[in-house]
Parts: structure tokens; C-alpha cells; sequence
């Protein structure tokens, strides 16, 4: 089974989806509660959700097999928590965004393992990612890396109340030249479909903060969405009807981005 896909493109653009994928290995779900073991806390269908860049703007996808709980591969491998002094669920999650335990009592996985998990699934996808991002950038001296996420509208252990419809994070503007910044706002003002904020709770994980150098034309911007503006979030199932009305800002914003 594959760790990774890269779907090669010809623009600037680079998706990355790095928490799409959904599998877990049999040798760690067995050692999962039943809850967990479904992966509910994925960005479920957000590479389908995105497809049409690949085809309408000659985007690079990245999408991986494994699901966040083996690893998550928008941590930093050390661990370090992106947001200090906040409740977050790390390299290796062991609980779950309602709070609850991933692992059966006495079975997490230990230090060793952790290593082991990020040589073996967390190494390949950065390796790939930054091997597109030197390519993209030799053939077009730029890059816009685009984080694409989404995740329940209402998640109390990360923050109150519901979630607006399109959380960007630019990580405070280090990831992001403000003219990047001033376009996408730009459409975010004009359109009414959907409600959104920039560098609210979502500011930007691992990969947009790490692989970003806006300096050399590298610029990466997160994309955090409420799982409701194109799915069912009890069911996990696709919306074609709400995909397709949101399908055209995740454009307008693409298209802006690479202007």
C-alpha cells in the first residue's frame, strides 16, 4: 500500500492533504477502542473536496493513506505542541477531539514506537512534499502551498461555540505576504455563502509554519473548514448538494491566491 500519492501538476499551486487518509494498520486498530478505530477525526473527502484544482488549475496534490492517529503528520516529529498551553492531540494522538482515549487502558504507544511511526509514515510524506516544493519552485521561481483541513463544526475541547465555515491561517502573517493575505480577503468580503475569519483559533500547523519562506516566494496558507459546509458530520458522508455550493469560493480563493 501506498504512503503516499502526489498527483504532479504544472502550476504553482501544491495541495497538501495530510489528514485525508483514514487507514489504520491492524497491529495498532487492535489495540484502538471501537470508536477510534473508525478514524472519526478525519478530514474527511477533503482531497475529493478539492479535486477540481487539479483539473482547473493545474494544482500538485498530496494525499496520504494512513490515518492521523498512526500519525500526524502536521506535527513537528520532535512533538513540540504548535500551541503551547492549549489542549491539542500531538505527533501520536492518544486521545480523541471529543477528549476520549484512542488506546485501550495500558496499550499507547511508547517512545520507540512513536520514532518508529514517523520514520515510517511521517518521513515519506515531508520527503515527497519537499521534493514537489523544490520542483514547483525551479520551474516557476514561486510556490503557493495550500494546507487543505477541515474538522466538526463544533469541537469544545478546541474552542466554543460553532466553528466558522473557512478558518485561514497564515500563522500570523509569517507564511503569507500581506498582498496574498489582502486577496483572499478580498473574496472572503464578497461572497455571503459562508462565514470565515483569518488567524482566528486555526493560525497554520506544522507544514504551513515549517516549509513557508515567503522570502524566496514559498507562501503556505491553512484552510481549516466546518466539516458541515459540504458533508454530513454524524454520518461522514459527501453532500453533493453543499460541496457544490461551496466548490465555488475554495475556486474564487485559489484562483485569487494565484494571482
Amino acid at each position: 500500500m501506498d504512503i503516499v500519492t502526489l498527483h504532479r501538476g504544472n502550476s504553482p499551486l501544491i495541495i497538501s492533504c495530510p489528514h485525508d487518509g483514514s487507514f489504520i494498520p491492524e497491529p495498532i486498530a487492535a489495540r484502538m477502542l471501537p470508536r477510534a478505530r473508525i478514524a472519526p477525526d478525519t478530514d474527511w473527502h477533503i482531497s475529493r473536496l478539492y479535486g477540481f484544482a487539479r483539473s482547473a488549475l493545474g494544482a500538485s496534490m498530496l494525499v496520504p493513506t494512513h490515518s492521523r492517529y498512526v500519525v500526524d503528520l502536521n506535527r513537528p516529529p520532535d512533538g513540540v505542541a504548535l500551541y503551547p498551553g492549549r489542549r491539542e492531540t500531538g505527533l501520536v494522538p492518544t486521545i480523541r477531539f471529543d477528549g476520549e482515549p484512542v488506546y485501550r487502558d495500558g496499550q499507547e504507544p511508547d517512545a520507540d514506537e512513536v520514532r518508529a511511526r514517523v520514520e515510517t509514515w511521517w518521513r515519506p510524506y515531508h520527503d515527497a512534499l519537499a521534493a514537489e516544493i523544490a520542483r514547483v519552485h525551479a520551474a516557476h521561481s514561486r510556490v503557493l502551498l495550500w494546507e487543505a483541513h477541515s474538522i466538526r463544526s463544533i469541537v469544545p475541547m478546541f474552542f466554543d461555540g460553532r466553528l466558522p465555515d473557512l478558518n485561514l491561517g497564515t500563522a500570523d502573517g509569517a507564511s503569507a505576504g500581506s498582498a496574498l493575505t489582502a486577496r483572499l480577503r478580498t473574496v472572503l468580503d464578497a461572497q455571503s455563502a459562508c462565514s470565515h475569519v483569518i488567524n482566528g483559533r486555526f493560525k497554520g500547523g506544522y507544514i504551513t509554519r515549517h516549509y513557508a519562506d515567503p522570502a524566496r516566494g514559498i507562501e503556505a496558507v491553512q484552510l481549516e473548514m466546518a466539516q458541515c459546509s459540504y458533508m454530513d458530520e454524524d454520518s461522514f458522508a459527501w453532500r453533493d448538494d453543499l460541496a457544490a455550493m461551496i466548490q465555488p469560493v475554495l475556486r474564487a480563493l485559489l484562483t485569487a491566491a494565484l494571482a
